[in-house]
């Protein structure tokens, strides 16, 4: 390999390995705000981790590419690169798990407020029946409306 092309690896290397520390310290916040339903902490972390995954997506693109160069690193170098990228990966796996826990629990919550609304409704409410008089057993067909914005 010429020196120019090592040279722009080796840079690229150290640009990715600054990539995976700081997308790492990131998903690290993100998910210890997480653990502790600090939604607050969680959105304000939404804009930097969209910069941060496509960042990351855009040098693991680069090394896909260029894995016949990326084979001409000096092991240490290698080894380093795939550590970093391991424990990201582990962090990336949490994340994932975090997330959809929290979205389930927040969905579980919400549908368990529009069942009980729903039963309120349904035992409060009157209706008529097809004869055109009153059929308190008939009124499974209120209307209902919920907000889902959480």
């Amino acid at each position: 390999m010429e020196n120019t092309t090592i040279q722009e690896l080796e840079a690229k290397v150290r640009d990715y390995q600054e990539v995976l520390k700081t997308f790492g310290d990131l998903l690290e916040q993100e998910n210890t705000a997480l653990e502790n339903f600090d939604i607050e902490a969680v959105s304000s972390l939404y804009d930097r981790k969209a910069k941060m995954v496509a960042a990351y997506r855009t040098m693991t693109a680069y090394f896909i590419k260029n894995q016949e160069a990326l084979a001409a690193l000096e092991a240490a170098k290698r080894e380093a690169l795939r550590a970093s990228a391991e424990k990201l990966d582990s962090l990336i796996k949490k994340n994932e798990t975090l997330l959809k826990t929290r979205m389930e629990t927040s969905q579980n919550v919400m549908d368990t407020i529009i069942n009980i609304a729903k039963m309120t409704n349904n035992s409060n409410a009157t209706s008529y029946g097809a004869q055109g008089r009153y059929s308190p057993l008939d009124n499974n067909k209120n209307a209902l409306a919920v907000n889902r914005t959480l």
